[in-house]
């Protein structure tokens, strides 16, 4: 069942993707958090700031996993839902990776962070010491020697 899971982005719903993300988060968040109708789900969606949808789909266009990423008080937010049926399976992992990693190329692939390699490498990852510019974040590394 997983094997023909894909995973979309989009800025906005269609009227049927909408429906299909209504039904999947009344379905799977706690009932004191489900919306009463379509209409308020949208209000919901409408006062999110920069928003961005990822849709886990199968072979037929049918939404069994939705995340999105928005902006609230200068930071970056975000909530994730997966269809019970998936959960264990890796698919939650997959979609935070997809948001957490969604910088693409000019060819439209991925852009991979390349500070895993550098670990490998035997750097450090000094977290706390970043740049922050309008076109790039980045934190700085340094080259601890390898260990013997």
């Amino acid at each position: 069942m997983t094997e023909n899971l894909k995973i979309i982005q989009t800025i906005e719903l269609n009227e049927d993707l909408k429906k299909q993300v209504f039904d999947l988060w009344n379905s799977e968040y706690p009932d004191k958090l489900t919306y009463q109708n379509l209409n308020e789900f949208d209000n919901y969606l409408q006062n999110l700031n920069n928003l961005k949808h990822f849709l886990l789909i199968n072979n037929i266009d049918f939404i069994l996993g939705w995340a999105l990423t928005f902006d609230r008080d200068n930071e970056k937010w975000f909530a994730i839902i997966l269809s019970e049926k998936l959960q264990g399976k890796g698919l939650g992992r997959k979609m935070l990776d997809e948001i957490k990693n969604n910088e693409k190329k000019k060819n439209g692939q991925p852009y991979i962070s390349p500070l895993t390699f550098y670990q490998k490498c035997d750097f450090e990852i000094l977290s706390d010491d970043r740049l922050e510019l309008d076109k790039i974040s980045a934190v700085k590394i340094n080259w601890t020697r390898e260990k013997r």
